[in-house]
């Protein structure tokens, strides 16, 4: 199948908010969840403007490359049909997901929202997986259409939509064009050197810039209270994560580690709330072997949460949820001195900013650049977090998220049975001890030295991208996907 140029970097000049890269979402995974969650909600804001909703008779969703390939193991129908029943991911309540599903399977009834009659549709006959067939856009393409009038037998609207990671979408032909709802930012930034340039002109260091940019959109309170609520629901996911025995579900057998890891590391403490839990961790020995395991021990923890279909945050996607929030726990833990929110709000910050620059210049999603889009990408962004918030400057930033990028390149997609879990649950786990890794090494080098900028590794990832086989994104027709031996009933 062939690609298109570049059909997932968007307009090198786009805006994009920390908000826009940090979403609030639900497992297992953005591109193949989220993405498709929210593109069924655009496509149905549409037809309620266009026609209203009232007059649809039936709907018909259809799935093309690697959404077909893996969507089933990804949960692609789940997002789509609590779509359909008017859900959001931000705060569909987690425990009940499976029951609103099964009772749509069961009922074949689906009452659109805002609608007052229902129509007849049945998830295993309306949902189709077009696994050998492919889109041009993009390889995680969709179909949605439907029909209207008594005899239902004339296609009212159907349109392609796609899913071009990190839970963005966009429909078939789409181009990006500036927000008119947002005003223009003080310090646009395309690439990093626009970040250089900006901060060196301007006399601000990359925190007080990237805040700067924010404020264009938001007021003080309302990044902050934002910022720190995506902090909460990263927080609560390790603890939830490290505190949930079990096996995953999908039928690979994958038994949860972190509670585990945790237990032993912290011995018989009993804890009955995350702030009573990060006293405890942070009172715990901190040798570098005990802060190594409790820094995988984080990662593992949120990723499980995902495999789960657990709420996390998409940063930037969910395969690679787990890099950032370890990262920011580690240090949260295990600094020198006490982090406060104002250090959290920052880390997040900066991350997103990082992010947006390798969705400008190359892509998040895994199914078009292999795992070097997601866990590279989230250990790039924690990597240069954590070395601004311990005080580095924009260059040594740069320097940190262009190390642990420039050794992810080339890392594969190829989950095992289309599922969320190996090798991606311990991927993150690596991604957050390279971002560490990078930190430490950036903070005692000199960037002027360097012979690798960011922005290089970003086009070489781009570069890498194209050239890597299909089988090696997001496909399992390829690497650990096809040399595991498995029995994946849903897959």
């Amino acid at each position: 199948m062939s690609q298109p140029e570049n059909p997932a970097v968007v307009d090198p000049y786009e805006a994009l908010s920390v908000f826009d890269m940090l979403k609030i979402g639900v497992g297992p995974s953005s591109s193949h969840t989220l993405g498709p969650w929210r593109a069924v909600q655009r496509w149905l804001a549409e037809q309620e403007a266009a026609h209203g909703l009232a007059s649809i008779r039936r709907v018909r969703i259809e799935l093309y490359g690697s959404l077909a390939q893996t969507g089933r193991g990804h949960a692609t129908d789940t997002a789509l049909c609590l779509a359909l029943l008017g859900h959001d991911p931000e705060t569909v309540p987690v425990d009940r997901m499976s029951a609103l599903v099964q009772e749509l399977k069961d009922t074949r009834s689906l009452t659109l929202p805002g609608a007052n009659e229902s129509l007849e549709f049945d998830p295993t006959e309306d949902i189709v997986f077009h696994v050998d067939e492919r889109l041009p856009e993009h390889a995680n393409g969709m179909r949605f259409t439907c029909w209207r009038g008594e005899a239902a037998s004339e296609t009212a609207d159907a349109s392609c939509w796609y899913s071009i990671g990190g839970g963005f979408v966009r429909r078939e032909g789409e181009q990006p064009e500036p927000d008119a709802a947002r005003a223009p930012l003080p310090y646009p930034c395309r690439n990093s050197e626009d970040l250089r340039t900006h901060c060196r002109e301007s006399g601000l260091g990359l925190i007080e810039l990237v805040h700067a940019n924010e404020r264009a959109w938001r007021d003080d309170e309302s990044i902050r209270t934002g910022l720190l609520t995506l902090w909460h629901v990263m927080r609560d996911c390790i603890y939830r994560g490290c505190h949930t025995e079990g096996t995953l579900p999908g039928g690979l057998g994958v038994t949860r580690r972190a509670a585990g890891m945790n237990r032993r590391l912290l011995g018989e403490q009993q804890e009955t709330n995350v702030h009573e839990w990060m006293r405890a961790v942070r009172a715990s020995s901190r040798s570098f072997r005990q802060v190594m395991k409790w820094t995988s021990c984080f990662a593992l923890a949120v990723n499980e949460e995902n495999a789960c279909l657990g709420r996390v945050v998409t940063a930037p996607t969910n395969g690679a949820a787990g890099v950032l929030p370890a990262v920011l726990m580690h240090h949260i833990c295990f600094a020198d001195h006490e982090v406060d929110e104002n250090e959290m709000i920052d880390y997040l910050l900066v991350a997103g900013e990082l992010g947006s620059l390798f969705k400008k210049g190359a892509t998040i999603s895994a199914a078009m650049g292999g795992c070097q889009a997601e866990i590279g990408v989230s250990s790039a962004m924690a990597a240069g977090a954590l070395a601004a918030v311990r005080g580095a400057d924009v260059d040594q930033v740069l320097m940190a998220a262009e190390i642990a990028m420039e050794h992810h390149l080339g890392m594969t997609c190829d989950p095992v049975g289309g599922l969320v879990q190996v090798p991606c649950i311990e991927r993150n786990a690596m991604g957050a001890v390279k971002a560490i890794n990078a930190a430490e090494l950036a903070a005692d080098s000199d960037p002027t030295q360097a012979k690798v900028s960011l922005d290089d590794v970003i086009r070489a990832m781009w570069e890498t991208a194209r050239n890597m086989r299909e089988q090696y994104k997001e496909t399992s027709t390829g690497g650990l996907a096809t040399n595991i031996s498995v029995r994946v009933p849903e897959c």
